[in-house]
C-alpha cells in the first residue's frame, strides 16, 4: 500500500527503460499512471528505433532508466557499457518524446546498488554527472533529470520515491542525487 496521495500519477504516461522491477510498476499504475516498457534493443545501429519507439509513445511524462542489468556485476567493461546505454537510451527517448513536448519532462536515473560490484560507485558517480550536466542542458525544454542512488533500501521505498520524483511534485528537484537508505 503506496503512502503517497492516490491518483497522484493520473494521466502520466512512463516510459521504463533497463531492469525496472515489477514493484515499481506496480506502484506508478497503482497511481494512476500509464506504462509503457522500453524494449532492449542494445546500443550500436539500433538506437534511432528507441527514439523512434518513444516519437510513438509520445506523449511521455517521464524516463526511468534503471542501470542494475547492463552492470550487472561490474568490471570496467560493464561500468563503460552502462554509462553507454545510460546515455544513449536517455538521448533518444529526450529527443524522441521528451523536448518537443508541451509540458515538463522528467528523467529519472537508478544507479546500481553499491553492493552490485567494485565499480558501482563510479557507475552511480556517472549518471549522477549525467543527470547534472542535462538538468542543465535541457532546462530550457522543461526537462528536468535527477540520480536515485538506492543504497540498502527496499524495492517499495525505491519504488515510492521514483513515483514522488515523475510527480508534478517532484519536478522541482532537479540535477541532484537522491541517497536512499544507507550506502551499506
Amino acid at each position: 500500500m503506496s503512502l503517497l496521495r492516490a491518483n497522484l500519477l493520473q494521466g502520466r504516461r512512463i516510459a521504463l527503460a533497463g531492469d525496472p522491477a515489477a514493484a515499481l510498476s506496480d506502484e506508478l499504475v497503482g497511481l494512476g499512471a500509464e506504462i509503457v516498457r522500453l524494449p532492449r534493443w542494445g546500443l550500436g545501429e539500433d538506437e534511432e528505433q528507441v527514439g523512434q519507439w518513444a516519437g510513438g509513445q509520445a506523449p511521455l511524462s517521464a524516463l526511468v532508466y534503471r542501470a542494475g542489468a547492463s552492470f550487472g556485476q561490474g568490471g570496467e567493461e560493464a561500468l563503460l557499457a552502462t554509462l553507454d546505454e545510460a546515455w544513449a537510451t536517455v538521448r533518444e527517448v529526450a529527443v524522441g518524446a521528451l523536448i518537443d513536448a508541451d509540458a515538463p519532462g522528467k528523467v529519472v536515473l537508478i544507479a546500481p546498488s553499491a553492493g552490485a560490484g567494485p565499480l558501482a560507485g563510479a557507475a552511480a558517480a556517472g549518471l549522477e554527472n549525467l543527470a547534472r550536466s542535462l538538468s542543465v542542458e535541457w532546462a530550457r525544454h522543461q526537462v528536468t533529470a535527477v540520480m536515485v542512488a538506492p543504497g540498502q533500501s527496499t524495492e517499495e521505498e525505491l519504488s515510492m520515491l521514483v513515483a514522488f520524483l515523475v510527480s508534478e511534485a517532484g519536478g522541482y528537484l532537479s540535477g541532484c542525487r537522491v541517497e536512499l537508505g544507507s550506502a551499506g
